[in-house]
């Protein structure tokens, strides 16, 4: 472990249930924020029922919750707003991803708190945005993701739409949110003042969509699902091999494409005429994938990714996760690490991205299992409540 993390002194109030919130409160834990997570009583967070389970312990939460401190709080009693803004005047950021004028209606709009803590920053993760005609609607990530534009270009052209294996709306969200509440945190340097981060998923996934606006607006092309390859840009593609597996390989430069002919043995393809650059490359794109994956149709994979590697052509195998776990890559890189569960022993996650070289992130420890883990520690240190206080506050449900 590091002497100093990077967000050492930031405290984080982390609101959110589920995925786009609670992850970008995951993020600024890594690198050493002071995060609690805060959950309702008598409504928790979804999130500790999902993924696959074993001893009755949901394996998504330990990952997602890690380094976050565990508190109770019901934030639609008049009680608990009182205590949350006592909480705020002590804390750097709230992350919240509830549908617009939840807060409001809770009587904690960010003009409320601002006055109790003119530093406050306010991460706010929605379907459609702060403002705009959308704004109440309910909005999900996999809606987000269809009207950002991902779900209509994914998938093969003879099939309907199709979704990413993962909840990658929400997660582009969570991505977005925090470089705000990074960019919020450094401008408040010079201004002293905190402000909103307005982050809507749809717009986040709409932000990673290249060019689609200009092909569109300038070109009259709409691009649509093509399966495994990009419009005009060839070699780039999945090709079968002999022992019955696919390989990736992304050969479109001129440069690079020159490497891959050599590897095949066949440098004269590099001078053909519907090969020798990239837009003959593009026009000639399902030609040219037939020739390459006859060649490796007659070598096994790991016959042909050594002479791809060693000619210099990005290549690989799709990984599974038990390919994953395995490459000693992902080791040497710290990308496979494992911490102490207080059911499960030690438990496998994901390490920090991205790596500092001076100031790494770090897991410290899992996502608490406990409900209201850190209620003490977290009330009476911040806001010096004593124990008849804490006592009285659970009999009525506030915490």
């Amino acid at each position: 472990m590091t002497e100093h993390l990077p967000l050492e002194g930031i405290r984080v109030l982390e609101l959110g249930t589920l995925l786009a919130g609670p992850f970008s409160g995951r993020l600024l834990g890594d690198f050493g924020a002071e995060v609690i997570k805060i959950e309702a009583p008598d409504k928790v967070d979804p999130l500790r029922d999902w993924g696959g389970k074993k001893e009755d312990v949901g394996l998504w939460w330990p990952i997602q919750s890690r380094n976050k401190k565990s508190i109770t709080l019901n934030l639609r009693l008049k009680e608990g707003q009182e205590i949350f803004k006592e909480l705020v005047q002590e804390s750097d950021i709230i992350i919240e991803n509830f549908r617009p004028g939840t807060m409001e209606k809770w009587n904690l709009s960010y003009e409320e708190l601002s006055q109790i803590n003119p530093r406050i920053i306010m991460a706010r993760t929605s379907g459609y945005g702060q403002t705009g005609p959308y704004k109440d609607r309910a909005g999900f990530g996999s809606v987000g993701e269809a009207m950002g534009g991902i779900r209509y270009v994914t998938g093969f052209p003879d099939r309907p739409p199709s979704r990413i294996g993962i909840s990658i709306g929400d997660t582009l969200a969570a991505l977005f949110a925090t470089i705000g509440i990074l960019t919020a945190l450094n401008e408040r340097h010079t201004s002293g003042r905190g402000q909103i981060v307005d982050t809507a998923i749809y717009e986040s996934v709409f932000s990673v969509m290249e060019s689609l606006v200009p092909d569109y607006l300038l070109a009259n092309y709409v691009r649509e699902r093509m399966g495994n390859i990009l419009p005009n840009v060839a070699p780039s593609n999945i090709y079968y091999t002999k022992d019955e597996t696919y390989i990736v390989i992304g050969a479109n430069s001129d440069s690079v494409f020159k490497r891959l002919c050599k590897a095949m043995g066949d440098s004269s393809l590099c001078d053909h005429p519907k090969f020798n650059s990239h837009i003959a490359r593009g026009e000639n794109q399902h030609e040219l994938d037939s020739i390459i994956e006859k060649w490796t149709k007659a070598n096994d994979s790991e016959v042909i990714l050594e002479l791809l590697h060693e000619n210099g052509v990005p290549s690989g195998l799709i990984y599974s996760i038990e390919d994953i776990v395995k490459d000693p890559h992902y080791k040497e890189r710290e990308m496979i690490i494992e911490k102490s569960h207080p059911k499960l022993g030690d438990f496998p996650m994901p390490g920090v991205v991205p790596k500092l070289s001076r100031t790494p992130g770090e897991v410290r420890e899992v996502g608490a299992e406990v409900l209201g883990k850190d209620n003490k520690e977290i009330y009476q240190r911040l806001l010096n409540y004593d124990d008849d206080q804490l006592i009285n506050y659970k009999r009525n449900k506030v915490i």
